[in-house]
């Protein structure tokens, strides 16, 4: 235990030598100006204790260093009696701003209160070490900072200058420095427009800055004191009331820059006139100045002055734009480059060469050469007004506001011209006496008079409908017309009939014009008028209208026959039954028709009240073409040929049940203007209706069973076979072996005649086999023949496979009639009775040939056996006789 606390004391002596508290005040010496509030801050660090530490305030007047005590944080009766009095009224107090750190506020510095400023810290530490106290120096200057304007002018023109001026200055006791910005107020609001100083930088406002890098906005510091700011190229943004601001700084030891004292005086307020006040615009002759009329012949030159006064003029960049009726002639843009708008506009023409300069301020002069009569009219000058918003940056350009727009009033302009004369005659050359008819009408000019050297004359073709006849009879379309030049500008009606020579416009003699229809249509009776119209070459040796004359009407009308149609269907070959062929044939005779050609559509509809369907349609280029209503798989079956003149015919091969309804032609005549051209509808007719109507009765079917043999052995295979043959079939069916198909099922029954049988086996349409379970070891198979007959087949057969056997079969069709697969009705075989015989000697022959060969085997395998036994066990001893020798026989003893 005493170890332990040795331990900790050890640690916390050592701890406390780590930490040494550290006192810090606002780095200083500190100059402020009297009169002005004064903010001084000390903070503690690396210090024990309570984390809210109490500080304590003294000052140091003189050298001797004696302290007076001005302000604590924790005793309220800390303060000196000469200071008890500033202490309570606020003028000093101490503000926390953090546990360790305070802030000494004097609101208004007096001169005594310069000297040593001390900030200590009451000790909380375990251990003392470090500083426990901290000083700054603080100067106390008189205010001596002086801001004297001088009052701009009260109204500046829009465009022009003006220069605010304002004197700072202050004593230099210590080493202070000075800045000055003027703002201007508008409204409630004020915006900076330029701050100098107190580095000697310049800082311009937000809204002012780009304008103060053009060079719209000029510094121009002065002697003594003295600041001017000129502020260039005003507009009416730059209203308002002027401010100038004089601030005094000190820099002190942390590197910031603090502000001590400030003033700031009213310069006056400025208004900016208008240049639309002072701008006018005169337009005049240079012959008669004071006349609003001016007399011209045809070549004569014209001269017009616009003079341009304003009070800012030298300010302002001019616009000078000259306009005749509205239309503008030639405009000088304010960098001095002129833009000529002369040209050409319909029949207009164009005016005479146009001119325009500068003659001196404010004076610019339009000139146009060999005017003629399209250079008469209004004569106005148009003055816009523009200042540069700001000075040209470094890539040259600048951004202009026009200040104004004037107009002159205008310079009446006549030109007096003789114009040509002449009379019109318009005849008919070619009369049409039906539609299709060729039509000619010449227009003769006579009695021509003042048509000047070089004119030609021109012609616009009308036509004017007969009531009854066209979309809008009141009004007048143009054909076309030539103009001076012969060129040739059709009218939007008749522009397609120009372009391909239907319809033609010529000039035939220097004063006749000719209109020529190789086909009139009947929207082409009515009336027709030729106007001509005289063209002279002006000054510029371009063709302009002079006169214009109009001709008497000329009715063009002959008496309609309606051109008629009629089709006749006939039907060459029946279709009684599904899958036969069906053709008919629709002639075609027409009336008060020339050559045509035939547009053919094939219709038909399931009833009379049924909807139409087109099955097919021939045009009259021979471009054949399947309906709708065609099913794509029938689309070879279906044939429409022309095989005459004006004879259709229409086949359909293997009719069907949906076939079934009425038929005919819908022909429609065409005719064309001439080779090469689009075809145009001339009338259209439908022939009769011929129907198809069969009934579908469908093939018959027939089934028998035979076999060859009706007993058999066991083990033996028997076959039995199931035909079937078709009557009366369509003659789609049958011609093939995908149009017809059978499903064959076997059944079998034990007893002769019995009623209850067990299928056996089948055979569906698609050629699957299915075997069912039996209770017999013979194997079963079905074996198709051919289309209409299938084998079955018993192999190894048994006891158990005698019985009666029949077949079952469903036919399947494809249809001609409806183009499906339809179902029969079930066909059943009469019966055959298998028998599997019993065979005695046959089963015995093979029994009797096992035993006698066993038998013999025995036998034979006995015999051997015997001579084998007698060799070897009953041996045969052969006698020997006694020897004579021997005096006694042995065999006596």
């Amino acid at each position: 235990m005493g170890t332990c606390l040795l331990t900790v004391a050890f640690g916390l002596s050592m701890l406390g030598g780590c930490l040494a508290r550290v006192v810090t005040v606002s780095p200083g010496p500190l100059i402020r100006v009297e009169g002005q509030s004064v903010s001084i801050r000390c903070d503690v660090n690396d210090y024990g204790g309570p984390r809210e530490q109490d500080f304590e305030w003294m000052i140091s007047r003189d050298s001797s260093g004696q302290r007076i005590k001005i302000i604590s944080t924790f005793d309220a009766g800390y303060s000196h009696p000469s200071l008890s009095k500033r202490v309570a009224s606020g003028d000093i107090s101490v503000v926390r701003l953090q546990d360790n750190e305070v802030e000494l506020k004097i609101a208004e510095a007096k001169a005594l209160d310069a000297g040593s400023y001390w900030c200590q810290t009451p000790s909380t530490d375990s251990v003392i070490s470090g500083n426990y106290e901290a000083q700054v120096q603080l100067t106390v200057i008189p205010n001596t900072l002086k801001v004297s304007p001088q009052a701009p002018p009260p109204v500046v023109q829009e465009g022009s200058d003006f220069t605010l001026s304002c004197n700072v200055t202050r004593e230099l006791t210590h080493p202070t420095y000075l800045s000055v910005t003027w703002s201007v107020k508008k409204g409630g609001t004020s915006e900076d427009i330029l701050t100098f100083g107190p580095q000697g930088d310049v800082a311009a406002g937000s809204k002012f800055a780009r304008r103060y890098a053009d060079g719209g906005i000029r510094l121009v510091p002065g002697k003594n004191g003295v600041f001017e700011l000129v502020i260039s190229r005003v507009t009416s943004s730059d209203e308002g009331s002027y401010e100038c601001n004089g601030t005094e700084w000190t820099h002190e030891n942390g590197g910031k820059w603090i502000k001590i004292v400030e003033s700031t005086r009213e310069m006056g307020t400025v208004a900016v006139t208008p240049t639309g006040q002072s701008l006018s615009v005169k337009a005049s002759s240079s012959s008669s100045p004071s006349s609003a009329t001016l007399l011209l012949t045809p070549g004569n030159a014209l001269t017009l002055l616009c003079s341009v006064a304003a009070d800012n003029l030298p300010a302002l960049a001019l616009e000078v734009t000259w306009l005749a009726d509205g239309r503008e002639i030639i405009t000088m843009e304010r960098s001095g480059v002129v833009i000529s708008n002369t040209s050409s506009s319909g029949a207009q023409g164009k005016r005479g060469e146009a001119t325009l300069e500068r003659t001196g301020a404010g004076e610019y002069r339009l000139g146009v050469r060999g005017v003629s009569g399209e250079d008469g009219g209004a004569y106005t000058c148009r003055i816009r007004a523009f200042i540069e918003k700001e000075g040209r940056s470094a890539g040259g350009g600048g951004r202009w506001h026009m200040a104004a727009e004037k107009t002159s009033s205008p310079v009446t302009v006549k030109v007096s011209q003789i114009k040509p004369s002449f009379t019109l005659n318009l005849e008919p050359v070619l009369s049409p006496q039906m539609t299709a008819d060729p039509t000619e009408l010449a227009c003769h000019v006579t009695n021509i008079t003042h048509l000047p050297h070089g004119g030609r004359l021109g012609v616009t073709w009308e036509h004017t409908a007969l009531p009854g006849i066209g979309d809008d009879p009141q009004s007048s379309h143009p054909i076309g017309s030539l103009d001076g030049s012969g060129n040739l500008l059709p009218g939007p009606t008749y522009s397609d009939r120009l372009k391909s020579g239907l319809l033609s416009l010529t000039r035939v003699q220097p004063n006749t014009f000719k209109l020529q229809f190789l086909r009139t249509k009947e929207i082409d009776m009515g009336q027709y008028a030729c106007t001509v119209s005289a063209w002279s070459v002006n000054s510029q040796g371009d063709m302009v209208k002079t006169a214009e004359h109009q001709s008497s009407p000329h009715t063009v009308r002959w008496v309609t026959k309606r051109p008629s149609l009629n089709v006749v269907a006939k039907q060459i070959r029946a279709a009684s039954v599904g899958g036969a062929t069906f053709e008919m044939s629709c002639t075609v005779s027409t009336e008060n028709l020339g050559e045509v050609g035939y547009s053919v559509l094939i219709q038909s509809q399931d009833s009379l009240e049924g909807t139409v369907k087109t099955i097919m349609t021939l045009s009259p280029d021979s471009v054949l073409q399947h309906g709708g209503a065609t099913d794509p798989g029938r689309r070879d079956s279906l044939v429409l040929t022309k095989s005459g003149p004006a004879e259709f015919r229409f086949r359909l091969a293997g009719v069907q049940l949906s076939d079934r309804g009425y038929y005919w032609c819908d022909i429609t005549a065409w005719t064309k203007q001439q080779p090469g051209q689009t075809w145009t509808k001339a009338t259209s007719a439908e022939s009769n209706k011929v129907r198809i109507d069969f009934q579908e009765n469908g093939p018959s079917f027939s089934i028998a069973i035979q076999s060859d043999e009706s007993s058999v052995y066991p083990w033996e295979t028997a076959k039995m076979e199931c035909s079937l043959s078709v009557s009366g079939s369509s003659p789609k069916t049958g011609t093939t072996q995908d149009d017809l198909a059978y499903e064959v099922r076997w059944f079998f029954t034990r007893l002769r005649g019995g009623e209850t049988t067990t299928q056996v086996a089948s055979v569906d349409r698609f050629g699957v086999v299915r075997k069912e379970a039996r209770n017999s070891s013979s194997d079963i198979s079905i074996e198709r023949k051919d289309t209409h007959t299938y084998m079955l087949n018993i192999h190894g057969t048994q006891d158990s496979d005698s019985g009666e056997y029949h077949c079952m079969a469903t036919p399947w069709y494809l249809s001609a009639s409806t183009g499906a697969w339809t179902q029969a009705g079930d066909l059943t075989s009469s019966r055959i009775f298998l028998t599997v015989r019993f065979a005695v000697w046959e089963s015995l022959k093979l029994p009797l040939l096992y035993g006698l060969s066993a038998s013999l085997g025995v036998g034979l395998f006995s015999l051997v056996l015997g001579l084998v036994c007698a060799q070897c066990c009953c041996r045969n001893t052969t006698h020997t006789p006694r020897s004579r020798n021997k005096l006694m026989d042995l065999e006596m003893d």
